[in-house]
């Protein structure tokens, strides 16, 4: 949308150009990431930093109905005809590779409206709501990955330690060279390790507003891909790079406030937990069913949500509990952001704006509705006396329910569900009767930036 005020005065685009051409720049990128999951952008000269904000950049409607293999999903109502923008606020370019800089774009008419399927804006006013209720919300990101090699087949073929300081050192001027790119990009890393899956690798960003965290979210995609390419590697973040290798998620974490203090810690419920955490909670697992598609419903995520993969495959929560769908961290010492909520069934072909919207959306669905907590699941939910109710995982599945479900209209737009309806059920169309190893391997790279 169009940015007012000091941002969008003369003076200050201007400044922008100047600091951004002393370090190098000559290209800017705004860039959306479509309902398949996957950041597509456009280019100006650096000179054009102001018309990429009064302006913007023109984009077909059919950007919004792209699918994971460059096809399009035409809907009723998006077809060929008409004309949108992309629009950048000056304030968030970052620099991102030798000569280019990013920044993340709104979708919007003409006019400077934000559109139906503009889903930077839907968090918006997720964000707007929770404020409305006298909440602050803040969300935290784990992005996991694959490094591959430049054909896209396995980076290495040697044994693999998990977490191990041989498996990190072999990569390390790579890990040096992302965190030195992601520094100067003004990310906030807070961690960076190799992780349980071959050339698995995670980055975890510390907690910020749900627009920036998501933001965030694509920054880092971009980062990992340009720092991985100098040092003659790939990044997947398919949600099974491999058939039969560990799965990528994207796990989101959200916190909430009011006047009187953090929703998740001093109160009288489990672990500290306030009645509106509770709540909050409740409302999360509750929409899980009709939202799964939304959270993980490419045509690679039923492979990765699977009990026994800590990808969080049963709908309900627990204390540090890495098979949960929703993972409760207390407020300790060793928490030093606060307590909070993990939902770990996301993964990489989500867009991350969509999530993080359906996420908070359906937590503040829970207290407006006054929810109750469930009973805590402390063990492994498949060996519980008390086993959660089975979650829609295979992609059919999981968009039927998106399709058909009321709550996912309310929460999400009516046409953000048809959207994303539409891309979801031509890949079912095209690689539904696909073996799934051959579905990993032409989708391997569709989410990597």
């Amino acid at each position: 949308m169009p940015v007012r005020g000091e941002r969008a005065d003369g003076k200050y685009v201007a400044h922008q150009i100047d600091e951004l051409r002393a370090k190098g720049v000559e290209l800017v990128a705004g860039s959306l990431t479509d309902p398949a999951g996957v950041t597509r952008a456009k280019y100006v000269p650096l000179r054009r930093l102001g018309d990429f904000q009064r302006s913007g950049m023109g984009v077909s409607p059919s950007w919004s109905v792209f699918c994971v293999d460059s096809g399009i999903a035409f809907t009723p109502t998006i077809g060929v005809a008409g004309d949108l923008r992309i629009r950048i606020d000056p304030a968030t370019v970052r620099v991102v590779d030798d000569g280019i800089a990013w920044a993340p774009g709104n979708l919007t008419d003409q006019g400077g409206e934000p559109v139906p399927l503009c889903l930077r804006s839907l968090l918006v006013r997720a964000e707007r709501a929770a404020a409305d209720r006298g909440l602050t919300a803040l969300m935290g990101a784990e992005l996991e990955c694959t490094m591959v090699a430049p054909d896209g087949g396995p980076a290495s073929t040697g044994p693999w330690s998990p977490y191990g300081i041989r498996t990190s050192l072999d990569r390390s001027a790579f890990l040096v060279d992302l965190a030195t790119t992601a520094e100067r990009a003004g990310l906030s890393v807070e961690q960076i390790h190799t992780e349980y899956g071959h050339d698995q690798l995670e980055v975890s960003l510390a907690p910020g507003t749900p627009v920036a965290t998501a933001d965030a979210v694509i920054l880092t995609r971009i980062v990992l891909g340009r720092a991985a390419a100098r040092h003659g590697l790939r990044i997947s973040f398919a949600p099974v790079p491999f058939e039969g290798a560990a799965g990528n998620g994207a796990h989101l974490h959200l916190s909430l406030a009011d006047k009187k203090g953090p929703l998740f810690a001093g109160g009288d419920g489990p672990h500290g937990i306030r009645p509106a955490g509770g709540s909050a909670i409740a409302g999360v697992i509750d929409s899980l069913p009709d939202l799964i598609g939304v959270y993980a419903g490419s045509a690679l995520s039923a492979l990765r949500l699977k009990p026994g993969n800590w990808a969080g495959a049963a709908a309900c929560w627990g204390l540090e509990n890495r098979e949960a769908a929703v993972r409760f961290i207390a407020a300790t010492p060793g928490s030093p952001h606060g307590a909070n909520a993990e939902l770990k069934l996301i993964d990489p072909s989500a867009n991350p704006y969509l999530a993080a919207a359906a996420f908070l959306s359906s937590a503040l669905r829970g207290i407006d509705h006054g929810f109750e907590l469930p009973a805590e699941i402390p063990e492994n939910p498949s060996q519980s006396a008390t086993v959660p109710p089975a979650l829609p995982t295979e992609q059919p599945a999981a968009i039927d329910a998106l399709e058909k479900s009321a709550l996912a209209a309310e929460l999400l737009t009516p046409e953000v569900v048809e959207g994303v309806v539409a891309v979801r059920r031509y890949e079912i169309t095209t690689f539904g009767d696909q073996p799934p190893a051959e579905t990993a391997r032409a989708l391997r790279l569709a989410w990597s930036c």
